[in-house]
């Protein structure tokens, strides 16, 4: 039995940038009982946290050493460049890696982007974190390319950012310990797959299939005594017995009947 099942609760490990609030809503509303945690961790220490038991999932950048954990990939970030808003990108609408070619590029120490050839001119020390990148941005020492979650979780007034159409992207995903699938783990992989409380562990799927097809005969059922005995049946037999009445008592009809007849051309008397 895990820690998660004893305490009855649920603790959610994420990297800066991803914003599980719509999840924690979710699961608020499903499992009233049951507290979700919020544990803010850095990318590089999110596989520790998951192995060392100190959360039950968590929401990470990818790659990861999948080694005993497993992941679902769940979305892919758009990469962005952040820059002064006087720079002289600023005037475009998106740019491709080798323009940034001739402009100090940050490279921080906890950047998860897999490049082959890393843009523009390496700085001569590497800053710390993101946040710290950014505020060399700001002072005007070099650019920096980021997931742009990152860049709107780090926004400042004097700074912009946009598009690298060619720069490669971040993934994240919810990762978990192999051997620590509890069904609360099940609960939160059903919740950001976008699982209908009816398909996963709300009430039995043949309950609902009952009450589906008892309203269904319900509202067939008047529908069907009505087509056969009323409107259809009725329009049919009374246009039958009215159009025959109509043809027998039309008094312009040449042959109606002895009525009829009797209006015809006089007989010539020899």
């Amino acid at each position: 039995m895990t820690s998660s099942e004893e305490t009855p609760s649920f603790r959610l490990a994420y990297v800066p940038g991803v914003t599980p609030g719509k999840w924690v809503r979710i699961w608020n509303e499903r499992l009233p009982d049951v507290p979700l945690t919020l544990v803010g961790v850095s990318a590089a220490e999110a596989s520790d946290v998951l192995r060392g038991h100190d959360a039950d999932a968590g929401l990470v950048r990818l790659p990861i050493d999948r080694t005993d954990l497993s992941a679902i990939p769940l979305y892919t970030e758009t990469t962005v460049v952040v820059i002064p808003k006087d720079h002289i990108m600023a005037a475009v609408d998106e740019v491709r890696a080798a323009e940034l070619a001739d402009d100090i590029v940050l490279h921080p120490l906890d950047d998860t982007l897999e490049w082959e050839h890393r843009p523009g001119r390496p700085a001569v020390e590497r800053p710390d974190t993101t946040a710290d990148a950014v505020e060399l941005v700001a002072a005007g020492v070099g650019l920096l390319v980021v997931p742009q979650s990152l860049a709107r979780l780090h926004h400042r007034k004097d700074l912009t950012y946009r598009p690298v159409v060619d720069a490669p992207e971040s993934r994240v995903a919810l990762s978990w310990l192999e051997d620590g699938t509890t069904d609360l783990v099940e609960e939160f992989i059903g919740i950001v797959r976008g699982r209908t409380v009816n398909s996963t562990r709300g009430r039995p799927r043949s309950q609902a299939q009952g009450k589906s097809a008892d309203s269904d005969g319900a509202r067939r059922k008047p529908a069907t005594g009505k087509t056969a005995g009323g409107s259809t049946g009725k329009a049919t037999g009374g246009s039958g017995r009215s159009g025959a009445k109509s043809a027998g008592r039309n008094p312009r009809s040449g042959s109606g009947g002895p009525k009829a007849a009797k209006r015809g051309k006089p007989r010539r008397r020899s």
